[in-house]
């Protein structure tokens, strides 16, 4: 499928089978490695359900990730899929879409993955607008490799690292990414499912570098650390300090939550892909000799 065919079926329900996301994973890689109540597993039900949708075939997906639970998702995924070093998925992921501009190419990562080690792979894939869809799953913390504290870490939350309590101020990656010259940029929580998988969609259809931050919960680690209640609290609580945001950058009203994070979609910046530039002055080149 092209991308204008899969721009046509952003805005629509497939008119093709019911979504079952069992049929979209690798089954003889059950039971997951997920930890109860992790959001990680209802932001990948939100991506299969939205490719679902927009009706790509799984030979055409290519899914790129890197270090961390983020990054074991992706072996889950029945399509082509690429673990690689850590936060170096997006870099991995260039090279995959420009040699293999016909694949659906999709980078999962984490927090910690994509803005630590993985920020200065971030910006520059903003500013080249490679048709790439990048997932950011924040969780606050790196929760595979010991509960260390993460660029994305709230102030005064305790890690390992940050026995006393976290001192820095947490990175707005949504922020970064715009101002780095992302193509499309959003933000959601796992909670808000069905509003997050039409958010994925319009990421994925878009003809440029997607960018989508998803505020997910890490109960086991930093939740029990910080005393932030089971799952469905820590969900509930991510929601709360949340507000919607309508299309185009104009944020609602909400004067009783004033420091609360816009969701939806949060900026378009409208340029030429960077792959069809390239391949244009390529063939310019070959031209003129």
């Amino acid at each position: 499928m092209t991308k204008t065919a899969i721009k046509k079926n952003a805005g629509k329900a497939s008119s093709k089978n019911a979504f079952d996301v069992m049929s979209y994973l690798r089954h003889d890689l059950f039971p997951h490695f997920l930890c109860p109540g992790c959001g990680h597993g209802i932001a990948l039900r939100a991506l299969m359900w939205a490719i679902h949708e927009l009706e790509i075939d799984k030979d055409r997906i290519a899914i790129v990730s890197g270090i961390g639970c983020s990054g074991r998702l992706g072996a889950y995924i029945d399509a082509n899929t690429f673990h690689t070093t850590h936060g170096r998925p997006l870099a991995f992921a260039a090279g995959l879409k420009l040699a293999r501009p016909d694949l659906e190419v999709i980078v999962i990562t984490g927090d910690g993955d994509c803005l630590a080690i993985g920020g200065n792979h971030l910006i520059h894939a903003c500013r080249r607008n490679l048709d790439i869809t990048c997932m950011m799953l924040n969780n606050e913390v790196y929760g595979m490799t010991g509960g260390q504290v993460s660029p994305t870490t709230s102030e005064d939350r305790y890690t390992t690292t940050t026995p006393l309590g976290n001192t820095e101020a947490a990175f707005d990656a949504c922020r970064l990414a715009e101002a780095a010259g992302a193509g499309f940029v959003g933000r959601e929580v796992t909670v808000q499912t069905p509003t997050l998988k039409n958010l994925l969609k319009d990421a994925i259809a878009y003809n440029g570098f997607s960018f989508i931050e998803v505020i997910s919960d890490c109960t086991e680690i930093y939740g029990r650390k910080n005393d932030l209640g089971n799952s469905p609290e820590m969900i509930l609580s991510q929601k709360s300090q949340m507000r919607p945001n309508s299309y185009g950058g104009v944020i609602v009203d909400e004067p009783f939550r004033p420091n609360a994070l816009p969701t939806g979609v949060l900026s378009t910046n409208a340029r030429p892909e960077y792959g069809e530039t390239y391949r244009n002055a390529m063939a310019s080149a070959k031209r003129k000799k």
